[in-house]
């Protein structure tokens, strides 16, 4: 059926479902369904298939919820890592980020957000028992004080408030909890960080303290 807008229903119906992607407005989401439209057919097929597979086939690491193809993601299944020393993120997207850096050589947790009573989002609906149940068997067959954890988190309000919550429930194992060294000019965005900012805030880390 024709509209004003789109001479086909089907085309409408492709831009509304690529617009409904995070940053793509219907003049972009436009052009990408026409740019498809002359594509052909199999490399739409094979584009369609990705994105399936993507959905539906991959999966999060048993340890620290990485994105992964297996059980357990490379990073946690290379033993060249320091897997006493615990980066902990909001998304997968900062370990990305902290990856590119070239200066970290531990392991991550993944929160899956930050808590955010605005939003909902409370510390149940994070991995923050998994975490504390990861470093609580980690000191009790290492000495605590050879485990760190590292707060790579916002450091606006509800950063700091996850942080914080976090630090309590670990506060019985005595392992060293750190944070990121601040002055990053990006108000603490890890995906907006450049890496030689991100990377000498990892290494420049200081001692978390509520």
């Amino acid at each position: 059926m024709y509209s004003e807008k789109y001479p086909s229903r089907l085309l409408q119906e492709a831009v509304e479902a690529i617009g409904s992607l995070p940053g793509v407005g219907r003049r972009s989401a436009l052009k990408l369904a026409l740019h498809l439209l002359r594509q052909p057919a199999e490399n739409v097929r094979h584009f369609t298939s990705a994105i399936d597979r993507l959905r539906n086939e991959v999966k999060y690491c048993s340890v620290c919820r990485m994105i992964s193809d297996g059980d357990i993601c490379g990073i946690c299944a290379d033993n060249r890592r320091d897997h006493k020393t615990i980066c902990v993120v909001e998304s997968v997207r900062d370990v990305m980020s902290i990856e590119k850096t070239r200066q970290y050589t531990g392991v991550y947790h993944v929160l899956g957000g930050i808590i955010s009573p605005i939003d909902g989002t409370g510390p149940s609906d994070l991995t923050i028992d998994s975490l504390v149940a990861r470093v609580s068997a980690l000191a009790a067959s290492d000495p605590p004080e050879d485990i760190e954890v590292i707060f790579a988190l916002s450091g606006e309000v509800e950063g700091e408030t996850t942080a914080f919550y976090i630090y309590r429930q670990l506060s019985s194992t005595g392992v060293k909890v750190s944070t990121l060294a601040r002055g990053l000019g990006f108000g603490d965005d890890l995906d907006y960080a450049d890496e030689l900012t991100l990377g000498r805030s990892l290494v420049n880390r200081q001692l978390f303290r509520p």
